[in-house]
């Protein structure tokens, strides 16, 4: 018989899990404390209210609620999926999940100025490393800035995990310092409007869109359309 000491430890080792486990909070919901903190649920996991396709008032079949979550399961007939709500400074806190080879974004600030989501808003890339086309990978600020070097790897920076799994996202627009976050791993930092922020639009494609990157709010969207993907527990909070 073990010791009863040993007994115990185990005993109070499952009482202590149990009751983490017990107090985790639901998926898309917010917890008191985050309610208080001026968090913004964009998701509630049962239906789609407060999002559209792009320019309309109507959602493509593409996009659905799947299991909790909000799913790009036909990138044929999804497009890009945009919030009503509108944002300057923010943070925006999500978890994806992708399909192999799919690439997806998540783009803000985006107004109606223009005929595509990516023609006025920046976007934090969304895609599987391993096996999508597109060279710019997850969690770069598409065609503006990228990760470091990992002195680990000799490769650049990559927190991702495997396609099928989740990953969490954390990007901060703020007045002073914007940055973007992969699984707790911070990849750069970059100042919104700064003249290292306009020299790399000017160097990129984005330099011939009169409108790209030229509004201070908007909203922010989905891409739909390279696979895919999956979203849960999106929440955003203003900053001052």
């Amino acid at each position: 018989m073990p010791p009863l000491r040993a007994l115990t430890v185990a005993l109070l080792s499952t009482i202590t899990l149990a009751s983490a486990q017990d107090k985790a909070p639901a998926p898309n919901t917010l917890t008191a404390a985050e309610k208080a903190a001026g968090w913004q649920l964009l998701f509630n996991g049962s239906d789609l209210k407060g999002w559209s396709n792009f320019k309309k008032d109507t959602i493509r079949p593409g996009w659905q609620v799947k299991d909790g979550t909000l799913a790009c399961v036909d990138p044929h007939n999804a497009g890009d999926l945009v919030n009503a709500a509108t944002f300057g400074w923010f943070e925006l806190q999500l978890e994806y999940n992708i399909s192999p080879a799919g690439n997806s974004g998540i783009i803000f600030h985006v107004t109606d100025k223009a005929d595509a989501v990516w023609a006025t808003g920046p976007e934090f890339q969304l895609e599987d490393n391993v096996l999508a086309a597109d060279k710019q990978r997850c969690g770069w600020l598409y065609g503006l800035y990228q990760p470091p070097i990992d002195p680990k790897t000799n490769q650049i920076l990559d927190a991702t995990k495997p396609a099928g799994e989740w990953n969490h996202v954390r990007l901060v627009i703020g007045s002073d310092k914007c940055f973007h976050e992969i699984n707790g791993v911070r990849y750069f930092e970059y100042v919104f409007g700064s003249e290292d922020f306009k020299k790399r639009i000017a160097a990129s494609k984005f330099g011939s869109m009169p409108e790209f990157a030229k509004s201070g709010s908007g909203s922010i969207a989905l891409q739909g359309d390279h696979g895919a993907v999956s979203f849960r527990n999106i929440k955003v909070k203003p900053l001052k």
